[in-house]
C-alpha cells in the first residue's frame, strides 16, 4: 500500500491503530510528574523534626557521596561511607540493626538506594535525608 498525497498511509477498513493525542500526551505527563513526586516524598518523608529527634537520640548520619565529595565539604559529625562500600562498612558503624541511621549525599539518588540496600540487609529505622543542601537545612551547619 502506498502512502497518500501527504507520505502517511491510510488507515484500512477494520484496522486498528493506536490514536495518541495531545490531551493523552498530557495526561501521561501530569501522571508521570505526580509519580516522580510521590516517590521522591517516599524517599525524602522524614520530616525535619523527625530527623532531628533521631540524631539527639543517637541516630549515625552516613554520607554516602564517594570520598572525594566528602572532602570537598561535608557535614560535622557524618560519618562517609561511599554508596558502593555500604554493604561491607556498614556494621562498623552501625552494629545494632535497630540503630537508626540516617542517609544523604549529593541529589538523593545514592541516599535512596543505600537505603533500600539497608532495609534489605536486616536495618529497621532507615531514613533518606535526601541530598546534601536538604540534610543541612534539616540538621543545620
Amino acid at each position: 500500500m502506498s502512502g497518500g498525497a501527504d507520505g502517511v498511509a491510510p488507515v484500512e477498513r477494520g484496522s486498528v491503530r493506536p490514536l495518541v493525542t495531545m490531551n493523552g500526551l498530557m495526561l501521561i505527563a501530569v501522571v508521570g510528574v505526580l509519580a516522580a513526586a510521590w516517590w521522591l516524598r517516599r524517599l525524602t518523608g522524614l520530616r525535619p523534626d523527625q530527623a532531628r529527634a533521631w540524631v539527639s537520640r543517637g541516630a549515625k548520619v552516613i554520607d554516602v557521596r564517594s570520598v572525594a565529595e566528602f572532602r570537598e565539604q561535608h557535614l560535622p559529625g557524618t560519618i562517609n561511607i561511599p554508596l558502593e562500600q555500604l554493604r561491607h562498612h556498614i556494621a562498623r558503624h552501625a552494629p545494632d540493626k535497630e540503630q537508626a541511621v540516617l542517609l544523604h549525599c549529593r541529589s538523593g539518588g545514592r541516599s535512596g538506594m543505600g537505603a533500600m540496600l539497608l532495609k534489605q540487609m536486616g536495618y529497621r529505622k532507615v531514613f533518606n535525608l535526601g541530598s546534601l543542601s536538604r540534610a543541612r537545612q534539616v540538621l543545620g551547619p
